[in-house]
């Protein structure tokens, strides 16, 4: 059956090529950003370009911040599925600009739970992070797991959308899911992360900056691993767990219709081997500038998904030496290096 899909974000990274595989699997898909300047808007509109031509896809340009252009777009469509992916990323960024993950990240998502309320739509899917598991040691990160000490802004909004989203699903019945993002990286990567900055400095033979002396280690995950995760949750909006006990609270569970999901590779690596890789990749070797941690930085994550697995049959697989190739492709071929 065709869905109608609302897709915030759908000029983002992880959006575009959302927007791409719910378009070949017969979706109707209307895709909504603000395709701010956070990083280069040509990039946005890139992505934006190779969706339009695509039967199936419409492009509303807006902000979520914008209630009343949230509000006119939940009047004019009943959609299925609303996947919320807008949002302001970056932990470092979080530093120095708070007031915009306010914005986007709480006041956005407010709109869009309020819209999602009213319309009685049947599931919002909305992203978080890994971010939300900040200060936590035990390791890997489990969805079970306290997570009341974020070391970021932008950790704490993503933490803040969870417990927003299970309050609306718990006063109001929303089927709501939140699903935990693992250090994504692809095609049509973000210029802000590591690896596209790696690669750009590597190529110009300009040092790349390896903080907390590359002792960092992440759940690299691969986006069709992402995509195929966010793809098979859309289709199982959470019923509730009649089992969930309030005096033993299950951080991971709800009696409302609310679920949490990490989706990572599982198999976090060494930063230094994730350079490694690149540098076979692109076939030359990277001048490096060791620096201390940054303010926010997690020093590792690693993603338990066992309960993404239970539900849907899936556990992510592509590794960082097949997914990190994929990604040197694109970015040679779109920057004609």
């Amino acid at each position: 059956m065709t869905r109608h899909i609302l897709l915030t974000g759908a000029a983002g990274f992880i959006g575009y090529h959302l927007a791409q595989r719910l378009l070949q699997d017969g979706d109707t898909v209307t895709g909504f950003d603000s395709l701010n300047d956070y990083y280069d808007p040509a990039l946005k509109a890139a992505r934006i370009a190779q969706l339009r031509p695509q039967s199936g896809f419409s492009f509303i340009h807006g902000d979520l911040a914008d209630r009343g252009a949230v509000e006119a777009l939940f009047k004019a469509t009943a959609f299925d599925v609303v996947v919320n992916l807008a949002a302001q990323p970056g932990v470092r960024y979080s530093l120095t600009n708070p007031h915009a993950y306010i914005q986007s990240n709480l006041v956005g998502f407010t709109h869009i739970l309020e819209s999602c309320r009213h319309a009685k739509t049947p599931h919002l899917v909305f992203a978080s992070s890994s971010s939300v598991y900040g200060a936590n040691g035990k390791q890997p990160f489990s969805e079970s797991d306290n997570v009341d000490h974020p070391l970021s802004l932008y950790a704490a909004s993503k933490k803040a959308n969870e417990l927003m989203a299970h309050t609306y699903a718990s006063l109001y019945g929303i089927p709501v899911t939140g699903l935990r993002f693992f250090t994504v990286y692809g095609p049509w990567y973000r210029p802000d992360m590591a690896l596209f900055q790696f690669t750009r400095n590597i190529l110009e033979g300009r040092p790349i900056q390896v903080f907390n002396h590359g002792h960092h280690r992440r759940d690299f995950t691969y986006i069709d691993d992402i995509v195929e995760g966010i793809v098979r949750v859309m289709a199982l909006p959470p019923k509730g767990n009649a089992g969930w006990d309030a005096l033993t609270p299950d951080p991971a569970s709800s009696k409302a219709p609310y679920a949490i999901y990490n989706i990572g590779h599982g198999k976090p690596e060494n930063l230094m081997d994730y350079i490694a890789a690149l540098e076979a990749a692109l076939g030359k070797k990277a001048l490096m500038q060791m620096l201390p941690a940054q303010p926010g930085d997690v020093a590792e994550t690693f993603a338990d998904v066992s309960l993404l697995t239970a539900a849907t049959g899936f556990a992510p697989s592509t590794s960082i030496h097949i997914g990190i190739p994929r990604f040197v492709k694109w970015y040679r071929a779109y920057y004609d290096v």
